[in-house]
């Protein structure tokens, strides 16, 4: 065996079996197979693709390429969360804590946000004292007290997938429904969750843009989960606008808090609620997505969420004053309001250009190494199908610098389309994919 046998093998449409992805990539990871000869085996995965065991065994031998997480010492059914990521998508922020007080252990692992879609630890950072990053002691123990805990992801977790991606990145092989599938599921795998619940956005602002697209990528997650024994269910959730009306590091922790004082913005928690409810299914301590909704409706609305979300917050050395006091998140030196100019129904908001805005005010970051500025952002205040008055205001934009204000402006102004006729209000919530093929389209 070796690797020019496989990449002939591979494109030539054939299905390559366990040994042999293991072979593949414990040399790739070793340094005994070059870039270039990995970037033609990626290649031909991209033209051929993987029939569903090989991306399940592929997956396996990716999430086996360095520290797996044993979490089998935490009582009850571990559930895990992920979003293919999307413009305001803050829902972990209110769905972890939500989750976890109604009962169900979530031991999340997540990454800084790269681009115009923000991570979950840049988000966390906003909150004084957090404490981001720690070791495996400390986050089991954790979750054992609190039932919750988020915490950077280790070097030591897929270093597979950090090598492969870095490559794919410069060899036009990112898009790849078998490379997306094998990557996030190999992460939540070695993560130790026993189940796992994908929110796979589709639309301008997401990274997939179809939702043709979206479903396959669904699809293709929950049928690699069953393949290793991971319980997997998937939401395909709509990304044609801002979800809720924060985009921005502290202002979407200041709208996840008052989310979970029961005063968000519908979109946003209804979604959570919906998420959640599968959660509680998928940790068996519901058998029905209606129970688990009203059950969670009492728990977000009785205080139980918000209290949880104080206790995982100073249980992670935070202060938790931002929590009573959401003016205590850090600001900008400056808010810039933009208003409409006639008057007539949101047609659309392009989701990614807000989100382009905000990385442009500088909420984002171009490279993984690129500092960001946690108070910037942009608020919308208006969703698609929502009548406006001329001089009502659309967007505050935050920053510290004036001029890139002005980029932020020129894109969102190219954001809004306004007309006299009321459009039709995009779903949601798409579809949804069980992990058991026997309930599809129990939501």
């Amino acid at each position: 065996m070796n690797a020019y046998q496989l990449i002939l093998k591979k494109r030539n449409g054939d299905q390559l079996n366990k040994r042999e992805i293991t072979y593949l990539l414990d040399q790739y990871i070793s340094g005994r197979m070059p870039d270039y000869q990995m970037s033609a085996f990626l290649m031909a995965v991209f033209f051929q693709g993987m029939k569903e065991k090989e991306t399940a065994d592929f997956t396996l031998a990716m999430a086996h390429s360095g520290e797996m997480i044993d979490l089998s010492t935490i009582p009850g059914i571990k559930v895990d969360k992920h979003s293919t990521g999307g413009v305001g998508d803050k829902t972990t922020l209110v769905l972890a804590p939500l989750v976890a007080a109604a009962g169900i252990p979530v031991a999340k692992m997540s990454g800084r946000g790269l681009g115009h879609t923000g991570g979950t630890v840049d988000k966390l950072s906003s909150l004084e004292g957090f404490k981001i990053y720690l070791s495996r002691e400390e986050f089991i123990q954790r979750v054992r007290k609190n039932n919750l805990c988020i915490t950077g992801q280790t070097e030591n977790l897929v270093p597979a997938d950090k090598k492969l991606y870095a490559l794919r990145d410069v060899t036009a092989t990112v898009d790849s429904i078998p490379l997306i599938a094998s990557s996030i599921i190999s992460k939540k795998y070695a993560s130790g969750a026993d189940a796992l619940l994908l929110d796979v956005k589709a639309g301008g602002g997401a990274f997939i843009k179809t939702l043709p697209e979206a479903r396959e990528l669904a699809e293709c997650m929950v049928k690699i989960g069953r393949q290793l024994g991971l319980k997997t269910a998937a939401f395909i959730t709509d990304m044609n606008q801002p979800l809720g009306r924060a985009v921005g590091n502290a202002l979407e922790v200041k709208e996840s808090i008052l989310t979970l004082r029961g005063e968000g913005p519908a979109d946003l928690t209804e979604l959570c609620l919906k998420l959640g409810a599968s959660m509680l299914v998928l940790g068996e301590k519901m058998d029905s997505l209606e129970q688990a909704e009203e059950t969670l409706k009492e728990v977000l609305y009785s205080g139980r969420a918000l209290n949880k979300f104080v206790s995982f917050v100073k249980d992670q050395g935070g202060t938790a004053r931002e929590i009573e006091d959401v003016e205590l998140l850090p600001l900008t030196k400056l808010i810039e309001e933009v208003k409409t100019e006639t008057r007539g129904f949101i047609q659309e908001i392009d989701a990614l250009k807000v989100g382009l805005a905000a990385m442009a005010l500088g909420a984002g970051r171009e490279k993984k190494e690129d500092e960001i500025d946690l108070a910037a952002g942009v608020e919308v205040f208006k969703k698609i199908g929502d009548t406006v008055e001329k001089g009502e205001l659309l967007f505050s934009l935050h920053s510290s610098s004036g001029e890139k204000i002005s980029t932020a402006l020129q894109l969102l102004k190219e954001a809004v389309v306004i007309s006299p006729e009321k459009p039709s209000t995009p779903p949601l919530i798409h579809e949804f994919i069980p992990s058991s093929e026997r309930n599809r389209g129990c939501l």
